[in-house]
């Protein structure tokens, strides 16, 4: 761990140098220079956004900690905006697989934002990357945060939404992506939740979906490591998963031997496979993977 004050570890990357992402060039108005500070090599690493709401749900939070973890440990680098909610969900989990992960500010480099975040910008600062368009010691501005998204989405080759509202800012990210002719990929949500109205019209649009986190590893090109563990599961997956046993049931037989109701084991069900823990076949059946 270095022991330099921030300020003086900044370090500016012209468009035209070397660092500078090849991919962000493709902008269609492409920062002249970004601000740094942490490492550059993952500029040139590929890279997934992991993007979504401030206010998640549970589900969200668990999804998005399995995709961002699963991809840093398959050599993926994962981008987001360092905000509270699934990007910081996504940065930690990163950070705990022993993976790499940029955060891209709407700020100037210098200014942890949210203050809330700093103890997640200094880690960054220190273990990953920070990156921003703005010259040092630019605060927050009307307009600021979707000139970072488009940071976001040109770092990245595949932007992945959790949960969005029908006016969240990943949604702007997503845009960006789209107009780059990047893949652009969201989780399914309740139809009746807040948070998953942006995602879920998303997939409406033609996102591509995420079932598993295969689903995610393929967009990328890539194939997941075997985990000797489990992630963190909620006590109705870990019950659900636990009634599975070494054979498939079917959600009825589910029901009846975690004696919760049916709705709730659909619901762990969903989030199981999404973790890549179980796998629904088409009878109807859900099995272990």
């Amino acid at each position: 761990m270095t022991s330099q004050p921030l300020a003086s570890r900044i370090s500016t990357v012209p468009q035209g140098a070397t660092q500078y992402p090849s991919h962000l060039a493709e902008l269609p108005r492409p920062p002249r220079s970004i601000s740094i500070i942490g490492d550059p090599a993952l500029l040139q690493m590929p890279c997934v956004a992991i993007v979504g709401t401030r206010s998640p749900t549970q589900y969200g939070i668990r999804i998005a900690r399995a995709l961002a973890s699963q991809m840093a440990d398959a050599g993926i680098c994962v981008v987001s905006g360092l905000a509270r909610g699934i990007d910081a969900a996504a940065h930690w989990s990163a950070l705990e697989a022993g993976g790499k992960t940029v955060g891209v500010l709407g700020t100037s480099v210098d200014i942890p934002y949210p203050a809330t975040n700093r103890p997640l910008y200094n880690r960054l600062a220190r273990d990953g990357l920070l990156v921003s368009e703005f010259d040092t010691g630019k605060r927050a501005f009307p307009g600021c945060f979707p000139r970072r998204n488009r940071i976001i989405a040109g770092l990245s080759k595949v932007t992945i939404v959790v949960e969005a509202g029908h006016k969240s800012g990943a949604l702007n990210t997503a845009t960006h992506a789209l107009e780059l002719g990047r893949t652009v990929a969201a989780v399914p949500g309740n139809i009746d939740c807040p948070q998953a109205m942006g995602s879920n019209q998303l997939l409406r649009d033609g996102a591509h979906l995420i079932t598993s986190v295969a689903d995610a590893m393929m967009l990328m090109g890539a194939q997941p490591r075997p985990k000797a563990h489990s992630p963190n599961l909620s006590a109705s997956e870990q019950a659900v998963y636990g009634a599975l046993g070494s054979d498939g049931k079917d959600l009825d037989s589910i029901a009846a031997l975690t004696r919760l109701p049916v709705r709730e084991c659909m619901a762990a069900v969903g989030s199981l496979e999404v973790l890549g823990l179980v796998e629904c076949l088409l009878t109807g059946e859900v099995h272990r993977r």
